[in-house]
């Protein structure tokens, strides 16, 4: 630690945060300074700006940034249903504050803050950008007031035959008090003037679209003249919302939508049943707590008052709309528009050769996939052969997310057919997929297999794979670890790493996992895996802390590591430590990092970056130098707190020296030459995007990957 003044300077950040100069009072732990440590809240929400500059890029094909554009809409819903409800909880139930100290009201202050700015970017950005380059392109989204008078003929015949019959229009009196509002349904507010049929005076009500309805309207070429019009399904009800109300003056139809909390909290320790407290719950989901309002920037203010009330929601929840209140629906047009100029380049994943006797291919050495690059049909062939393979007695699997129609779950059930013994560890609790879940489970038992619900407490995010196989008068264990779901469609477009192995260490050490889950076995010894919550958390301290005893010693100290978000206090104050003592660090941090780097003293010897491209970076590889014999890790967890200490996790080793440099190589020394598509992350907690220096050639780590695995 620097020894200067032990006076407190404060400054402020370009996000109007307040920093404070990390040296404390004496006799204080300097290390738990809040100044020294970022919000994860903020921090997340801050990796959709990152997103929203992929939209705004004339190098990215142009629906491919309409595509980005849609992904920071739906990031920030999911950021108002689970982080800003997480912290709307703490506010009314009090937590421990986190390492950056900040208050639960506070950091919802400054979130609705910084959720304003991103709002009025994502709207500037479509208006402005998007959907003009669009429509130069030959790709209309029509308003209202672009429509020629064929057009509003065939959508006026379009809103009577397949929207006015499915419509259920609400006029707010007494007998019609303010409607339950689906959460992130799109709904109309309407302002009436007159009276209706039974004399009763109108003044508001409530138009709710049905889910069934297309958000998105496609007009056909021999009325709009273009191959590609659209026109929201929210202007034409607009427009003629005016026919639900006949006799009745409409003077203002303004769409709004309400987004609310969507975490479920079940108590374990005190159900029977966990899949029926799920269903319970799951019921209700949609009508929790607001979070947020969407409202037209017309609507006029008594009527958002109105609706804020109704909510309960504070003023700075409502957020004005210059467009459609959900922006994310736009992402149909992508599919429905058939430009493959106006898109990434089609590539062809690397296939596996061998693959028709997976046994003996695994066999003969460990296998490393590199996702989307590598095709993930090995992995599935894996399965479907140990499903139809009569020496295979049994196979265990952990299921996470798998998409709809998993190939997975249909070799599973057949597996449990030909009388193998399967057995799933399905995790009920996944967040967005807890009644897909819950239908797969049901399945999975339908056909005889065994399925686990996890470990009441822990959410079970390892993702592994063991096939148990008789070959001579022998068993042999054959494993797929991963650091992404058994999700065939994520596979296309998440970097993750998968390794298939027969390795005896690993194979048992898999297998000791099972047996954990699936029964009530006690902590277990593990030689080759690292395993939250019992061991990978001090498993990464003590590989930090081994660098800093090279440091001390003179000789070279290393810790590179990639993951999606980093915030677990001890990691990060461990890794602070090892920067005093001259370990040289660089982290690659997708989304939220609480580390503050760069700050004197501190972590001067720290270096975070941030990777937005083509594929969501997903893989965890955490790699430390060891003075010349490396330690590397693939994982299912990234560096938070939950995943480290409240989850079933695995960290597992790249054992073969060839596959652990291709690690090295493809997912750390690459990620860390990009100049393209890398955000350097600050001390002040604010982002700075990289670009080439001087005669400095470009480099984009996934362009480098796309053209040495796929080329």
């Amino acid at each position: 630690m620097s020894a200067r003044s032990n006076s407190r300077r404060t400054t402020k950040s370009t996000r109007g945060q307040t920093t404070v100069d990390p040296i404390l009072d004496a006799g204080a732990d300097p290390l738990r300074n809040p100044a020294l440590y970022l919000n994860r809240e903020l921090s997340q929400l801050d990796f959709n700006f990152r997103v929203l500059a992929q939209a705004q890029d004339e190098s990215v094909p142009l629906l491919e940034r309409l595509k980005y554009l849609c992904i920071s809409c739906t990031n920030l819903d999911e950021f108002f249903e689970i982080r800003a409800a997480t912290m709307h909880h703490a506010q009314d139930f009090g937590v421990p504050l986190p390492p950056d100290g900040l208050t639960p009201a506070t950091v919802l202050k400054r979130i609705h803050e910084r959720t304003a700015q991103l709002v009025e970017a994502q709207y500037s950005c479509w208006n402005r950008v998007i959907r003009p380059a669009m429509s130069e392109a030959g790709v209309r989204v029509l308003g209202r007031d672009q429509w020629t008078s064929r057009q509003t003929r065939w959508l006026r015949a379009y809103f009577r035959d397949e929207v006015m019959p499915v419509l259920s229009p609400l006029g707010l009196d007494p007998a019609h008090p303010f409607p339950k509002i689906l959460n992130k349904s799109l709904n109309i507010v309407v302002v009436l003037k007159g009276k209706d049929a039974f004399g009763r005076v109108g003044h508001l009500a409530i138009v709710r679209a049905p889910r069934s309805l297309p958000r998105i309207i496609q007009l056909p070429e021999r009325i709009s003249g273009g191959e590609y019009d659209f026109v929201f399904l929210s202007s034409v009800l607009s427009e003629f919302v005016h026919e639900l109300f006949p006799g009745m003056d409409v003077k203002g139809a303004y769409q709004f939508r309400v987004t609310r909390n969507s975490e479920l909290i079940v108590d374990e320790e005190e159900v029977e049943n966990l899949a029926l407290a799920l269903r319970d719950e799951l019921a209700g989901r949609g009508y929790l707590r607001a979070m947020r309002l969407e409202i037209s920037a017309k609507c006029p203010k008594p009527i958002v008052r109105t609706l804020l009330q109704n909510f309960d929601l504070p003023e700075n929840a409502v957020y004005p709309i210059d467009g459609p209140v959900n922006l994310n629906r736009i992402s149909q047009i992508f599919d429905l528009v058939q430009r493959p100029d106006l898109k990434f380049p089609t590539f062809q994943q690397r296939m596996l050769q061998g693959t028709d006797a997976i046994f003996d291919l695994i066999a003969h050495g460990d296998v490393l996939l590199h996702h989307p690059f590598d095709s993930f049909a090995p992995v599935l062939e894996l399965i479907k052969q140990a499903a139809e393979d009569p020496n295979v007695l049994a196979i265990k699997q952990t299921l996470y997310r798998t998409g709809k129609d998993s190939a997975f779950v249909e070799h599973l059930i057949q597996a449990a057919r030909n009388g193998k013994d399967v057995t799933v560890v399905v995790e009920l609790r996944a967040r967005f997929d807890e009644e897909a879940n819950l239908g797969l489970a049901d399945r999975l038992q339908e056909a005889g297999v065994q399925v686990v619900y996890g470990v009441v407490g822990y959410k079970t995010h390892a993702k592994m794979l063991l096939v148990v196989r008789r070959e001579g008068r022998k068993l042999r264990r054959y494993v797929h670890l991963g650091t992404g779901n058994y999700h065939a469609g994520t596979a296309r477009v998440y970097t993750d790493f998968g390794l298939l192995t027969a390795d005896p260490d690993i194979s048992n050490d898999v297998h000791l996992l099972f047996q954990q889950m699936s029964g009530l076995a006690p902590a277990i010894a593990l030689k080759r895996l690292l395993q939250s919550p019992f061991t990978l958390h001090a498993g990464v301290i003590a590989r930090i802390e081994r660098e800093m005893v090279h440091a001390a010693a003179g000789r070279p100290a290393r810790i590179i590591a990639k993951m999606n978000a980093l915030n677990e206090p001890q990691v990060m104050r461990t890794l602070y430590r090892a920067s005093q003592a001259g370990v040289e660090i660089d982290l690659i941090v997708r989304g939220a990092c609480a580390l503050r780097p760069g700050v004197p003293g501190v972590s001067d010897n720290i270096r975070v970056r941030s990777i937005v491209g083509r594929f969501l970076e997903h893989h965890r590889v955490y790699w430390f130098g060891n003075d010349g014999a490396p330690d590397l890790f693939c994982a299912s967890a990234d560096w938070l707190e939950r995943n480290l200490l409240r989850r079933v996790e695995t960290g597992f080793p790249i054992l073969d020296p060839d596959l652990a440099q291709r690690v090295r190589i493809e997912a750390l020394d690459n990620y860390l030459a990009d100049n393209v598509n890398a955000w350097e992350l600050r001390e002040d907690g604010t982002y700075v995007k990289l670009a080439p220096k001087g005669d400095e050639p470009p480099h984009s780590a996934q362009g480098w990957l796309l053209a040495h695995l796929c080329g």
